[in-house]
């Protein structure tokens, strides 16, 4: 269909919860269609409450829609990629050497104006917006982005060291400080993130 002059919408082809062209897109019962991963972690995310729902139109779905590849639908998604024209973003958004790049961004990399300290990546302007709007992802602790995010992870616990313990005279996470000193700990002070 580009081929013969008519252009097509890359926005059209997105996934309105990672903002990039659809990967795997698949299309839920009420007609929404998103990249599989992306409203599988949102779906993973409302198990909880045992109510599945869409993000854009906030339809009910009991049981959870088992998700299957829309085929057609990723060969659109693939033309667009082979021949829809990218928008150019403006310089002060591209990833310089001194920034910290999105980790999302395929195409181009653009500038990560956050990090998000629950998920361990950095993201663009554009590839925030979820944290933003999704209420599972509005509890995730977002800072300033940070090329070294993920060495303040504890490799033995997976989570953030941001407290400094006296004793160890390091950051330690919250699970060192109650596995190594449960009764004594020596806090200095918690980092703040």
């Amino acid at each position: 269909m580009a081929q013969q002059g008519y252009p097509m919408d890359s926005v059209k082809f997105s996934c309105s919860i990672c903002l990039d062209l659809l990967k795997t897109p698949v299309t839920i019962p009420c007609g929404h269609n998103y990249c599989m991963y992306c409203i599988g972690s949102f779906w993973d995310d409302e198990d909880k409450k045992g109510i599945h729902s869409c993000p854009q139109c906030r339809q009910h779905f009991t049981p959870r829609p088992v998700l299957v590849k829309n085929t057609m639908l990723a060969e659109l998604v693939e033309d667009v990629r082979k021949t829809g024209p990218q928008p150019a973003p403006d310089d002060d958004s591209l990833v310089g050497p001194d920034d910290v790049a999105c980790e999302i961004c395929t195409v181009r990399k653009m500038k990560a104006v956050k990090s998000c300290l629950f998920c361990l990546v950095s993201y663009c302007e554009n590839h925030l917006q979820p944290h933003y709007d999704i209420p599972g992802l509005k509890k995730h602790k977002l800072v300033n982005p940070s090329k070294t995010l993920k060495e303040n992870i504890c490799s033995r616990h997976d989570e953030v060291m941001k407290i400094f313990g006296r004793t160890d005279q390091q950051c330690i996470c919250y699970l060192w400080s109650r596995h190594t000193h449960p009764a004594s700990i020596n806090i200095l002070h918690i980092l703040k993130t």
